[in-house]
């Protein structure tokens, strides 16, 4: 669904780019899930996470459990970005009674360091929400962070 919304320039953040490269591999042997360029513009380096929990009303949470994996995608963008690249990292939210998302520091404390280091180092965090229907699966609106 993002490579689709992606090609199809559906989120704004990174409408500018044309290609758009699935799991490329970068750093020290990690894969990004996207690789987005475009002529003139810097490399954009693209993770996205699931998101699935909630525990209080109109609020989604990552992780749902401990995520040492997650922890290292955050390192790893905060790489990039001190290196002065472009690095992201796109919450997609698979529930439909979201209207924010944050991080379940309680749940996963190495996780919510990282995040912030992430953030202080430049790596920009965006959350998408998804219009679930039955019959399908789709990108919604943007939604705030926590």
């Amino acid at each position: 669904m993002v490579k689709e919304a992606l090609l199809a320039r559906a989120i704004p953040d990174f409408a500018a780019y044309e290609t758009v490269l699935p799991e490329q591999g970068y750093g020290e042997g990690s894969r990004i899930d996207f690789l987005l360029r475009q002529a003139g513009l810097p490399d954009v380096y693209l993770e996205v996470k699931s998101v699935t929990l909630a525990r209080r009303s109109g609020l989604a949470e990552f992780p749902d459990s401990v995520t040492a994996r997650g922890a290292r995608h955050l390192g790893a963008l905060a790489g990039m970005a001190r290196q002065g690249h472009r690095a992201a990292l796109l919450y997609l939210v698979v529930r439909s009674d979201a209207t924010s998302v944050g991080v379940a520091a309680d749940i996963d404390p190495a996780y919510a360091t990282a995040s912030a280091e992430a953030r202080a180092a430049g790596v920009e965090v965006l959350a998408r929400a998804t219009d679930l229907s039955r019959w399908s699966v789709t990108l919604g609106r943007a939604l705030p962070l926590r």
